[in-house]
């Protein structure tokens, strides 16, 4: 039952686990300020809100992927074209990771992800995407057979490394260059264990290897044993060995 009007206010107030007193209490009950149409709607833009829909990002992460069998997260450039050597790459080493058994993870978008999704979803096997979402529309490619969606890419981030038992990298730009050297700092930081990370494309690569033992190593910004934390390989046969062998597989 509500309070007549014109009832003082309660000394002290109740909300849930939070106690109120004195000049801290609130007019009317929590369940009226749902219940109410009117009023702000700034609230939805609030870093309160955002908390919940960071959560619940994680949250379908989680339940979408949790039953996958072991996997690979396989990056490139997004504006690699059909029918080039990337392309056909990323194709060849989307099949040859089902044909060893393990799921394949892209980004979902187009370009060098299209093609490792293709290669998995020709060999029958469990072709992923984890979609992000951009000021420009991308979409999920169709050789997708789980997608999801995601607002932050710190949240895509998480499920491309908790997910998957290592990465394949194909040439590709600055977001490529994001999760290769997310993947090598949780891997020197020791924060995951175990996992193999390919470098698909010795000329492609070459230059930053070098600019890696050269200049940063050489510097002392980093240690000579760092560049041991990832393969270099133009053979996809030997991409999927190496990722075979380090996840004990």
């Amino acid at each position: 039952m509500g309070n007549p009007e014109g009832l003082r206010a309660p000394e002290e107030q109740r909300q849930g686990p939070v106690l109120r007193r004195r000049d801290q209490v609130q007019e009317g009950t929590t369940d009226q300020r749902l219940l109410d149409t009117e009023g702000d709607s700034e609230w939805v833009h609030t870093d309160p809100w955002r908390v919940m829909r960071i959560q619940s990002e994680f949250v379908e992460g989680f339940g979408a992927l949790a039953e996958l069998p072991s996997a690979i997260s396989v990056f490139g450039s997004a504006r690699t074209v059909a029918g080039t050597p990337d392309y056909d790459a990323g194709v060849a080493i989307g099949r040859a990771l089902v044909e060893a058994g393990f799921a394949v993870i892209t980004g979902g978008g187009p370009g060098s992800m299209e093609a490792a999704n293709k290669g998995a979803r020709e060999a029958s096997g469990i072709s992923v995407g984890l979609g992000i979402e951009l000021p420009f529309e991308q979409g999920l490619n169709p050789h997708v057979d789980i997608g999801v969606n995601f607002r932050y890419f710190f949240v895509r981030k998480t499920m491309f490394v908790k997910y998957a038992q290592g990465f394949v990298v194909l040439p590709g730009g600055l977001g490529t260059l994001d999760e290769l050297f997310e993947a090598l700092t949780l891997v020197q930081t020791r924060k995951v264990t175990r996992f193999p990370i390919v470098l698909f494309g010795t000329q492609y690569w070459g230059g930053l290897v070098d600019w890696l033992r050269n200049t940063v190593v050489a510097q002392g910004k980093a240690s000579e044993r760092d560049l041991l934390l990832f393969h270099v390989t133009d053979s996809v046969e030997e991409a999927v060995a190496l990722v075979t062998k380090e996840t004990a597989r």
